[in-house]
């Protein structure tokens, strides 16, 4: 890559990280790669369930760091029932960038409606797409619009995309997970105090600095992983390398540029792995020799039941003491008969609470009841 590729991509990956964190930087972020490549625009697209039954979950089309929703809604509504090359591109490897003509089946692309009458005409005819693998069963698309040059696209342009890609599937993943902690706007420091995602700051050493509680709770276990004299470690040796190596990538001086990631690290029989992404943090200029953070660190344990306060959901939803506390076991997962085994109640007692709170909600299943109490529950 030259130097000039060199420094965009550095502009372009910190202002990256600093969109992992606020989505208002988001367009921004991307009108940069638009100039960088040289291109017209680029698209996000989110996708969930099986290859073969996907449902578009989220579209980002931005030109320049413009969106266009008018033209999301126009192709989703219109052309993408009927565009030829998405069964194409549900089966293509993940990683690979393809080039639009060769997403279509031999033949087609003269014939097809999608990308004559939309793709050309909104400067998608000469695109470039790859797709990336999420989490939860979902699927991340990246599109590429037309190269700006008349002569096409050159070797360093793909070079550069192909660099990018890794962090652009990074930044989905992370903002994914601070929808669901409810931080879709945050800083490094404000993070730091959300009890819904545990968080761990590095400094510059990858000695640990802070940890919020729910990290805590974690590494406290030590199921999977430890904070052992102040250094992240995994339980199993091959996931302890892999992470070693992660935390040097986003540290600054172990590399040309410090770069973010994520893995996955195994606990023990029946338990669900522990999701680790990691964030670079810019080094403050001049720093003055003081210990700042380098490194953020965010753990996810999918397996960890919600913790619901009974409190904020007797008052939220009218509920006596008595029934928020059944409600929140329900929706933790746990069965009448544990309710009841817990509390020296009768399971009779137990059913009282639920048909008393069904009447005030106005509701009849227990499956209404769960939802209801997820919705408003805190998950701290």
């Amino acid at each position: 890559m030259s130097l000039t590729g060199h420094d965009a991509r550095e502009r372009i990956l910190s202002s990256l990280y600093d969109a992992m964190l606020d989505d208002a930087r988001w367009p921004a972020t991307s009108a940069l790669i638009d100039d960088a490549v040289g291109v017209t625009g680029n698209a996000l697209v989110v996708v969930d369930g099986p290859k073969d039954n996907m449902r578009v979950g989220f579209v980002g089309l931005y030109y320049r760091g413009c969106r266009r929703e008018d033209v999301e809604r126009e192709y989703l509504d219109l052309y993408h029932p009927i565009d030829e090359r998405i069964p194409r591109l549900r089966r293509r490897p993940y990683g690979r960038f393809m080039h639009v003509r060769e997403q279509y089946p031999p033949g087609r692309l003269k014939r097809s409606l999608a990308y004559n009458e939309c793709l050309r005409r909104i400067q998608y005819g000469n695109s470039l797409a790859v797709t990336l693998e999420g989490r939860h069963g979902s699927h991340i698309g990246w599109s590429i619009g037309d190269p700006v040059a008349s002569n096409g696209w050159s070797p360093s342009q793909i070079e550069l995309l192909g660099s990018l890609s890794r962090e652009i599937r990074q930044f989905v993943l992370v903002r994914q997970e601070l929808v669901r902690a409810e931080a879709r706007s945050t800083t490094v420091t404000a993070l730091l105090g959300n009890p819904r995602i545990g968080v761990v700051h590095l400094d510059r050493r990858g000695q640990v600095l802070a940890a919020n509680d729910r990290a805590s709770d974690i590494l406290r276990n030590g199921d999977g992983m430890s904070d052992r004299n102040g250094v992240l470690r995994a339980r199993v040796a091959e996931d302890n390398r892999r992470l070693a190596s992660l935390l040097a990538a986003a540290l600054p001086g172990t590399a040309e540029t410090a770069t973010g990631g994520s893995m996955r690290i195994r606990r023990g029989p029946g338990l669900t792995p522990i999701v680790v992404y990691v964030k670079p943090v810019p080094v403050p200029q001049p720093d003055y020799g003081a210990r700042h953070v380098a490194a953020q660190v965010l753990l996810v344990d999918p397996g960890r039941p919600h913790r619901l306060e009974p409190g904020l959901l007797a008052s939220t939803l009218g509920l006596t003491r008595g029934e928020a506390q059944v409600a929140a076991w329900l929706a933790e997962g746990r069965s009448v008969r544990d309710m009841a085994t817990s509390t020296g109640h009768t399971k009779g007692a137990v059913y009282w609470h639920l048909k008393q709170m069904y009447q005030k909600l106005a509701i009849s299943r227990q499956a209404d009841l769960v939802r209801l109490v997820l919705s408003v529950g805190d998950f701290g």
